[in-house]
């Protein structure tokens, strides 16, 4: 650890995230092809939320990607930076992909990942 813990922790100590390997290749299908595969990828449960599959960038058609000015921020995981999807004929779906790049010291296994929002997306599939 660096010494970058979240400071939610620290508040809510009973608040829970979990990250472990999907155990599954997840593909990520947009403007009808897939943009991304992943057997890395990695489950984020984190209490009272679904479960999210974070990606490895590496892993992602970073053609169809463009970085945003958007960012949030959560006190467990940290900044989360954003990404727009761009279709081949222009259309994009605002903020659509997320991670966090300096992720706080419990989930750091998500750092260089990313994460998509079911509605921008055609599918997420895991098999």
């Amino acid at each position: 650890m660096s010494g970058n813990s979240g400071p939610g922790f620290a508040r809510r100590p009973e608040h829970t995230i979990t990250i472990s390997p999907a155990g599954e290749t997840v593909t990520i299908r947009f403007d009808g092809k897939e943009i991304a595969r992943s057997s890395r990828a990695r489950k984020l449960a984190e209490a009272g939320y679904p479960p999210v599959y974070y990606l490895p960038i590496e892993d992602v058609s970073t053609d169809v990607l463009e970085k945003t000015e958007h960012s949030t921020y959560c006190p467990f995981k940290g900044a989360a930076s954003y990404w727009s999807l761009v279709a081949s004929d222009g259309t994009r779906r605002e903020n659509a992909v997320w991670g966090y790049e300096t992720p706080y010291d419990e989930v750091l296994e998500i750092r260089d990942h990313v994460a998509f929002y079911a509605s921008a997306v055609e599918a997420i599939e895991t098999r």
